[in-house]
């Protein structure tokens, strides 16, 4: 019973990771579409698919994938993605800012108020929260890329704003909208980045305890959860100590 019980919980993981992996797979499909859909198809042309092409390959998207949502762009066969930003207070008055792509605006603001008031938290008025984060460049090399001194050197040659190094990696960050121009630079001196993408960077981060913590998590996987949500970005900061009640 014990080793029945054991494969059932190994199988309720894996089906969460296969459809966290197929959401992803569909959410960079989708901005590969709209990003070739609003410009060149071609990424050498489209500075925007580019980027959105190289996220999908670091994501290990299949190649066919790739290109049949640039091709459903060129084709005409996509459907009208608005592209919308909600934000909204969760537990603990932490900030929360939700990009989504939606095809029916109603569908998805009801969907995102109804998620964030289940959680205990509220939608804000556009631009009420973001004032709170900074919407930068953010490209990102693994640790054994070069040590702290040799990336920062090379992100001042490229023009990036900071760079935050760690054992996780190395996070070089620049303006948006020199996002492409300093990834390209990288790419000459690094080679090529492991990702590359517009974040919202929190200007400051509130703490979380342990039960506050579970619960802003939550509400951030359930919004990941939804279909139109795109990316959700919170101003909030988990202490070690927390963190490792929360993954024991």
């Amino acid at each position: 019973m014990a080793g029945h019980s054991k494969w059932a919980n190994i199988q309720h993981r894996k089906s969460r990771q296969d459809a966290s992996r197929s959401r992803l797979f569909s959410r960079l499909a989708r901005e590969i579409t709209v990003a070739a859909r609003q410009g060149d198809p071609d990424p050498e042309k489209n500075p925007r698919l580019r980027l959105a092409v190289k996220e999908a390959k670091s994501s290990s998207v299949p190649k066919d994938v790739i290109e049949r949502a640039i091709s459903k762009a060129s084709g005409n066969e996509s459907d009208n993605y608005e592209e919308i930003r909600y934000e909204g207070y969760g537990p603990e008055g932490v900030a929360i800012i939700v990009e989504t792509m939606t095809d029916n605006r109603n569908r998805t603001a009801a969907s995102v108020r109804s998620i964030f008031s289940k959680a205990g938290g509220s939608m804000a008025e556009t631009g009420s929260v973001a004032f709170m984060f900074e919407r930068k460049g953010l490209v990102f090399y693994p640790e054994a890329t070069g040590s702290a001194d040799d990336m920062l050197e090379a992100a001042i040659e490229a023009g990036a704003d900071d760079v935050e190094s760690s054992d996780a990696g190395h996070e070089i960050y620049c303006d948006a909208r020199d996002l492409n121009e300093v990834s390209n630079a990288l790419e000459s001196f690094l080679g090529e980045s492991e990702s590359s993408r517009l974040i919202w960077k929190p200007l400051s981060t509130t703490a979380l305890g342990f039960e506050a913590a579970q619960k802003v998590l939550r509400l951030v996987e359930v919004l990941e959860e939804n279909d139109d949500v795109q990316t959700v970005t919170a101003n909030f900061d988990i202490p070690e100590d927390v963190m490792e009640r929360l993954t024991a």
